[in-house]
């Protein structure tokens, strides 16, 4: 599939393109859409629209309790659709925004309850990708957009993922290109006014508290999410998956079993694995985070037996991945 040119690709009745014209076009009529971020490809729909935000609850089989993010396009748009915005949250917005920073606020009447899970807050964000800020300069409306893909299943990095999962049921995908961040952006919300990370993500919590100071973690949630991401499972393949601090012990409790392996920097030489996958040669987080869903596509896609993913180093960006590799086996 030659994905990524100017020129639109149809397939399956899918029309991969940057034609934003199309995209305003499905949109305006209460469609759904696959757009671009910096982290992964989202499912977009009108957010003031509960006939479009219910599409993309069917289309992920996502359950309805799990709430959604709204897109805007740009900090000032933030009063449209939140209130009573903490100070704190102001100085997260001005350092992060736009990029891979989610804001759980109080939300406005106009949100509806449904993007909302039926509560009080709202999680807004920028979005940091060129063709999507466009997209949303051009509309009246924000864009309540989940990840592109089956509900707990790998997050999509590229147009051609969100094609796989999709190739029946989408009209538009606006293809950008592969997500420069490649895991989902931080979730930062406030309770009695105090920061709370809900989800870790592409800005590490480090990098949070050197804002705004001590952040509290609140980051699982099985039945009653306040944010995304607080499930215990998600992220998975559909290829069985072990999460190792030591990987050779693993790999010899499963002789015989087709083995691949995602690692962190170093190939295991000598072992009868199938296929390795290398998240960064240089040991770079960033570059690991950035490579981290598309490495589990191409192991997702081998007919193995097993997956044993190397736990990273436990600091900056390594959280994030080990809470996606964590999540990704969780049974």
């Amino acid at each position: 599939m030659q994905l990524n040119s100017n020129a639109p690709v149809t397939k399956h009745n899918i029309l991969i393109t940057t034609n934003l014209d199309l995209a305003k076009q499905v949109l305006s009529n209460d469609g759904i859409i696959a757009i671009p971020t910096e982290t992964v490809y989202g499912l977009a729909g009108n957010t003031f629209s509960e006939i479009a935000v219910n599409k993309i609850f069917a289309l992920k089989k996502r359950p309805h309790y799990n709430p959604l993010i709204v897109h805007i396009k740009s900090a000032d748009w933030l009063n449209e659709v939140a209130c009573d915005i903490p100070d704190a949250a102001m100085l997260l917005a001005t350092k992060f925004w736009p990029g891979p920073l989610t804001l759980l606020l109080n939300k406005k009447p106009n949100i509806p309850d449904l993007v909302t899970a039926g509560k009080p807050t709202v999680a807004v964000r920028v979005p940091n990708h060129p063709l999507t800020l466009n997209l949303l300069e051009q509309l009246d409306f924000p864009l309540s957009a989940p990840s592109a893909n089956p509900f707990g299943s790998i997050s999509p990095t590229s147009a051609e993922h969100v094609y796989n999962y999709f190739e029946d049921n989408l009209e538009v995908i606006l293809d950008g290109g592969e997500c420069n961040n490649g895991v989902e952006s931080t979730i930062i919300g406030f309770e009695n006014n105090l920061p709370v990370l809900y989800r870790l993500g592409a800005i590490s919590l480090e990098d949070i508290e050197k804002v705004i100071g001590e952040v509290h973690t609140h980051t699982k949630n099985d039945k009653d999410p306040s944010a995304p991401g607080m499930l215990s499972r998600h992220y998975s393949p559909n290829t069985t998956t072990y999460l190792a601090d030591n990987v050779v012990e693993l790999i010899n409790l499963y002789p015989n079993k087709k083995i691949g392996l995602l690692l962190f920097k170093d190939l295991v030489r000598n072992n009868p694995v199938l296929h390795q996958e290398i998240l960064s040669k240089n040991g770079d987080l960033s570059e690991a985070a950035r490579n981290l869903y598309a490495a589990l596509h191409r192991l997702d896609k081998l007919n193995l037996d097993i997956i044993i993913a190397e736990r990273l180093p436990d600091n900056g960006l390594g959280k994030t991945i080990n809470d996606r590799l964590q999540r990704a086996v969780e049974k």
